[in-house]
């Protein structure tokens, strides 16, 4: 285990440690006193493990390749914004945006997740051991959001075809987000995204929601769900 400390080196300096890393590396290193700094662990790209001992700031671990990297506290917005593959993990609460745009990989939040989380994912699986906030998996794309608490108001607004799994109540759906059957594979889906998340709960506790495909083109009929 390397350990690179915030306390006597420069963000940037740690950051270009890391990403000088190479595939087939296979290295852990050890983040110390970020004290809720900025873009920590961001542009990885090799299978290394980064452990951060505290909270961040904005946009830690974004555009995420093949990297493993846990925040053992909590995360500020834009957590693994942009994630392309690899795992990360909060084992705290994630604020807003978690996920945004992400095309891939798993993204862990032990706690809460604030609003809009999951916007606009592409092909990334989420799993919110906790409650979500309002507009969460808005225009979401691809990809599994699996929430174990409750989830806020507009859930799914305007999404294309990712799916939302929720084990808890939904406040609201958005426009176009419906519940659909829960069907065998849906299930085995759920089964996997639940043990790689460590999540104690079981796949036909949750129910399905998704797109009802009604905004895919523009409808004058539908003007005002817009």
């Amino acid at each position: 285990m390397q350990e690179l400390d915030l306390a006597q080196m420069e963000l940037r300096a740690m950051n270009a440690a890391l990403q000088s890393q190479e595939t087939g590396s296979n290295l852990r290193f050890e983040i110390l006193n970020p004290r809720g700094a900025h873009a920590v662990a961001v542009g990885l790209d090799a299978p290394i493990e980064v452990t951060v001992r505290g909270s961040t700031g904005y946009y830690s671990a974004g555009m995420n390749q093949q990297a493993t990297v846990r925040v053992d506290g909590s995360a500020g917005p834009g957590v693994a914004e942009n994630m392309m593959s690899g795992k990360v993990v909060i084992e705290g609460d994630a604020s807003q945006y978690a996920g945004a745009t992400a095309h891939g990989g798993l993204l862990v939040i032990k706690g809460n997740a604030s609003s809009r989380c999951g916007i606009s994912m592409k092909g990334i699986d989420i799993v919110v051991h906790g409650n979500i906030g309002h507009m969460s998996a808005f225009m979401a794309q691809a990809g599994n959001l699996v929430v174990l608490g409750d989830a806020g108001d507009a859930l799914g607004d305007s999404l294309y075809e990712a799916q939302i799994f929720v084990r808890g109540a939904v406040k609201s759906l958005g426009a176009d987000c419906v519940e659909k059957e829960m069907r065998p594979e849906h299930l085995e889906t759920l089964a996997r995204l639940l043990a790689e998340a460590e999540a104690d709960a079981k796949p036909e506790e949750f129910r399905r929601y998704g797109s009802a495909r009604q905004l895919y083109n523009f409808d004058i009929d539908n003007a005002g769900a817009y």
